[in-house]
């Protein structure tokens, strides 16, 4: 089977790790932005500021109680 590397690239948008708050990194936390502001507290540690709007309606926690969450600590 033969692939075209110009369409490999734009094959699945999930890809595109702009919509993130680190790209590259670990962290599935989105990143901020005027209609999605970062201000709200996390669910676990109750740090104010952690989480946007959409990390809220997907469930998540911040980065650091994730990370203690799955065994990497701070």
């Amino acid at each position: 089977m033969n692939y075209d590397d110009e369409d490999d690239e734009d094959d699945d948008e999930d890809d595109d790790r702009t919509m993130f708050a680190n790209p590259g990194s670990g962290s599935a936390l989105r990143a901020a932005s005027k209609k999605n502001p970062r201000i709200y507290e996390c669910p676990s540690c109750k740090e104010p500021n952690r989480l946007t709007l959409e990390d809220i309606h997907k469930g998540y926690q911040c980065d650091s109680c994730a990370d203690r969450a799955e065994g990497l600590g701070d």
